[in-house]
């Protein structure tokens, strides 16, 4: 399935597709960015989702996270979700942390009471 945006969209979806390697300062968007390759860089965006398969090397901010693939470098977050297979180094800071069935982090956990980020 292809993901078009039509003249009555506001925002479509950023996707870094499988197989692909995106090597750069910064990737910024007021949507949702889904990385399924690999990213070298910081990324900013209101919903990053990191599937299976995917790797991120740099800094995030965001308000909503998903963590499915690999992800090394702080990130900074609302709201965080973290699934069986992910894996993480660095240090993830949150607001709210949902880990489900994960032995994979190997990262620093810094909460925060209710200060949204830097978006």
């Amino acid at each position: 399935m292809f993901a078009f945006t039509n003249s009555k969209e506001k925002i479509s979806p950023t996707i870094v597709g499988a197989g692909s390697k995106v090597n750069g300062d910064i990737i910024t968007t007021d949507g949702t960015i889904q990385i399924h390759g690999t990213v070298n860089g910081n990324i900013r965006g209101d919903t990053i989702i990191i599937a299976r398969g995917g790797k991120v090397v740099g800094k995030i901010t965001t308000k909503n996270f998903f963590l499915h693939g690999a992800m090394e470098g702080p990130a900074t977050v609302n709201i965080a979700n973290v699934f069986a297979d992910a894996q993480m180094t660095g240090t993830l800071s949150y607001i709210k942390l949902n880990i489900t069935n994960n032995d994979g982090l190997e990262c620093k956990l810094v909460a925060r009471k209710g200060a949204a980020s830097d978006e």
